[in-house]
């Protein structure tokens, strides 16, 4: 496992600083996490990146790749939805751990420092305090090639809903947004649903989730297959079915296609970036105003915390394969490190403590910094 290099520890403390005006509680999360869960909310495309372990015979586990999720689940075995209303805000510093891709030299183990907060209050404004926390802490380490990339899932899926498509097919579009490759195939005209599969899918459709889930079991049974990778029957078929239900939502027309490709297409500075997908939006919009007002809010908070406008860029295309952001994102780039070792991340994602435990009124962002990375003098 490749370790990354360290750096001063006087750059260390002036990195770690700005974080630690978050109020936040310092904590810790376990190295190990379950390999299925975190497959389930990031995607298996993630399996490849994880360094697997064994674990006892009913779950497999791996060793931690960030500590979003991780922190998340320390909040709610320490019963915060009870004791706190579902608040609570975390600071923590410490090893992930990330199979590197073939080739590459980048480090396997590595530091992080970062904060979650869990909270119900203005989503705008929190997210403006910790994207400018994180582009604080970020300078801090000394590089003046940064720049601040923004983006927004909630804002496709309000631009989505302005065009006015069926319920299946905005839902299917929405899904595909932080999958390219899923994403061209919607835009050039159709699903790829076929063979024996969607007809498996077609089947399991017609039935309650329960009963789909004991059919593919016992297929599986009737042709001595045992699953593998800790997905559960249940899970796979409600993937199935989702499938199926895809495939019977049609297509974009042609002028549907090249307006979203025209939303895809915009990245400018932020406010000229708000003006261009405000003039993009269809005629169902009121969604689409209400986050174009929140995302004028959130800036104007992040230039009250210091973050310089001049350096931010809102790109309407940016998304993050992690399947648990659903909001704000938002990454600190280097020029010389490129646009694929971000040197701090972040972002919104409200729907993962409702994945986890089915809690619904609380509210969650957070980011994290590599040290390493913010580092002047350092390259990983």
């Amino acid at each position: 496992m490749r370790l990354e290099r360290s750096i001063p520890t006087e750059a260390l403390d002036a990195i770690r600083a700005p974080l630690l005006t978050a109020g936040a509680a310092p904590t810790d999360a376990p190295v190990l996490q379950p390999l299925g869960l975190l497959l389930d909310l990031a995607g298996e495309a993630m399996r490849s990146r994880l360094f697997v372990v064994s674990g006892d015979a009913s779950e497999e586990l791996c060793l931690r790749p960030d500590f979003t999720v991780a922190i998340a689940r320390a909040h709610l075995e320490r019963g915060s939805l009870e004791k706190n209303g579902g608040e609570g805000r975390y600071l923590y510093e410490g090893k992930a751990f990330r199979v590197a891709p073939r080739g590459s030299d980048r480090a396997e183990e590595f530091l992080q420092i970062g904060v979650e907060a869990f909270e119900a209050a203005d989503p705008s404004q929190a997210d403006a305090e910790i994207a400018a926390l994180a582009w604080a802490s970020a300078v801090a380490g000394g590089r003046d090639d940064l720049t601040l990339l923004l983006g927004d899932v909630g804002l496709f899926g309000a631009f989505v809903d302005s065009l006015g498509l069926t319920p299946p097919l905005g839902a299917r579009l929405k899904r595909a947004f932080t999958k390219p490759r899923r994403l061209r195939i919607e835009l050039e005209g159709g699903a790829a649903v076929t063979g024996d599969q969607s007809r498996i899918a077609a089947l399991l459709a017609g039935l309650p989730e329960a009963e789909a889930s004991a059919v593919l079991q016992e297929l599986w049974s009737l042709a001595g297959i045992e699953p593998v990778g800790g997905r559960r029957p249940a899970e796979i078929a409600h993937r199935l079915v989702e499938r199926a239900e895809a495939a019977r939502a049609g297509s974009l027309s042609t002028d549907e296609a090249d307006a979203v490709r025209a939303f895809l297409a915009v990245s400018d500075r932020p406010g000229a970036a708000l003006d261009a997908i405000s003039a993009l939006g269809g005629p169902q919009r009121g969604a689409l105003d209400a986050a174009l007002d929140g995302w004028r809010q959130r800036l104007a908070g992040m230039a009250a915390r210091g973050a310089p406008e001049d350096r931010m860029r809102l790109t309407a295309a940016f998304g993050r394969a992690f399947g648990y952001y659903d909001g704000f994102l938002f990454e600190v780039r280097s020029d010389a490190l490129g646009d694929d070792r971000p040197v701090a991340a972040g972002g919104r994602y409200d729907g993962l403590l409702a994945r986890l435990s089915g809690a619904t009124n609380t509210g969650a962002v957070g980011c994290m910094v590599r040290p390493a990375r913010a580092y002047a003098g350092g390259g990983e």
